[in-house]
């Protein structure tokens, strides 16, 4: 079983400066394969596949034109990888399952450097404290004991060091033994999922909303600040003349730039932390089937009034680490139809309220029926007889 691995690193001011310089040139070979793959496409009404412009680039481009060998001052399979990445962003584009690639920015684009073992003998080490990175030497960890260690037999794959708000990740793929799965209960599960509460769930368990907290309110007050006076240095530089001090707002703007990366970075690892909490927590009830429903996300953001609350909420997150985890100790995972009119029906009598409103919080029923409206869904997604086994 293959499980992947993410932590934080801490490299060295050397190790950085290579980290950097392989994220541009991966970054760079990315955005030239799209162009020449255009360009192509244009010409010759042919498609150039990953395999082919990797050729085309080591054996005719870099030898007639010597300034682009920088090139090769970077790990081999970083740019391998990347130009498979495009490969498959031009793919999904004629698939229709994506819009048309995109470039990738260097202001926008944090980036990713790709390594793997050389070969089958070989193996890449993992100590406590350190990982032995492919043109890194060893770079030290800085939440010891997480990784999976070498001498324990564990063997890592292939991995991606990335960079994301001024901070460094090492994400690693290890050959893991097949866990036990354990033996689930009888009973199932339904969980709906919402704004004013996270998740309710059918054994009356209820998820609170995370971003309604105080940790969490004061960190959006915070950065309102911050983006506030990045707009005001903006501004300022846009006035500026003297060269010397257009600089030096240049370099503040970059500074202010990363205060309000952080900010950001710290709350999607609070949402994230807590919808793993959220996962762990129900999937240890050991059902034998959880039922969701199939939201309609992109439609719910249309609306201005709610669109911000509902990207907060990460429900497509809490979707995909259900199914991962419930891939894992085999609990069956059902998908119920958006359509299926969970908070309208009566889990008592069957009959739907068709004038059911968002403002109402309680289910009440002609037949005398009352009870929460998300525990009511819960229960009747618990129920439901139609629905897909993801």
């Amino acid at each position: 079983m293959w499980k992947s691995f993410k932590t934080e690193i801490k490299p060295t001011p050397e190790q950085m400066q290579k980290i950097h310089q392989t994220i541009g040139t991966c970054r760079f070979v990315y955005n030239f394969y799209l162009a020449h793959n255009k360009e192509f496409y244009e010409k010759q009404k042919k498609f150039l596949s990953g395999m082919d412009f990797s050729k085309w680039l080591n054996h005719c481009f870099l030898p007639s034109n010597p300034e682009y060998t920088w090139i090769k001052e970077v790990s081999s399979k970083s740019v391998k990888q990347s130009i498979m990445n495009a490969e498959k962003a031009w793919k999904r584009f004629f698939q229709q399952q994506s819009g048309f690639p995109k470039f990738k920015k260097k202001s926008q684009s944090d980036g990713t450097m790709y390594f793997v073992k050389n070969d089958a003998k070989t193996v890449i080490p993992c100590e406590r404290h350190r990982i032995k990175i492919p043109t890194l030497g060893w770079v030290r960890l800085k939440e010891k004991g997480y990784l999976p260690v070498s001498k324990q037999g564990y063997v890592i794959k292939s991995g991606t060091v990335s960079r994301k708000a001024g901070r460094y990740y090492v994400s690693v793929l290890v050959d893991m033994p097949d866990i036990e799965k354990p033996k689930c209960h009888g009973f199932g599960l339904g969980i709906d999922l919402g704004i004013k509460v996270f998740a309710t769930v059918s054994n009356g368990m209820v998820k609170k909303n995370i971003n309604r907290t105080k940790t969490v309110k004061k960190l959006e007050k915070k950065l309102k600040r911050e983006q506030r006076c990045l707009s005001r240095k903006y501004e300022d530089f846009k006035k500026r003349r003297n060269r010397k001090k257009g600089e030096a707002t240049r370099q503040n703007i970059q500074k202010q730039v990363l205060k309000v990366q952080k900010l950001h970075q710290r709350m999607n690892q609070i949402r994230t932390d807590y919808i793993n909490k959220c996962v762990n927590e129900i999937v240890k009830t050991k059902p034998s089937y959880i039922t969701i429903e199939d939201l309609n996300v992109s439609g719910m953001m249309k609306n201005h009034h709610l669109s911000k609350a509902v990207a907060s909420q990460k429900f497509y997150e809490f979707r995909r680490k259900l199914e991962a985890k419930c891939k894992e100790l085999g609990i069956e995972r059902r998908i119920v139809d958006r359509w299926y009119p969970s908070s309208r029906l009566c889990h008592a009598c069957g009959c739907i309220k068709k004038d059911l409103k968002l403002s109402d919080r309680v289910y009440r029923c002609p037949c005398g029926y009352h009870a929460d409206r998300d525990f009511n869904a819960s229960l009747n997604l618990r129920d439901a007889r139609t629905y897909k086994i993801a």
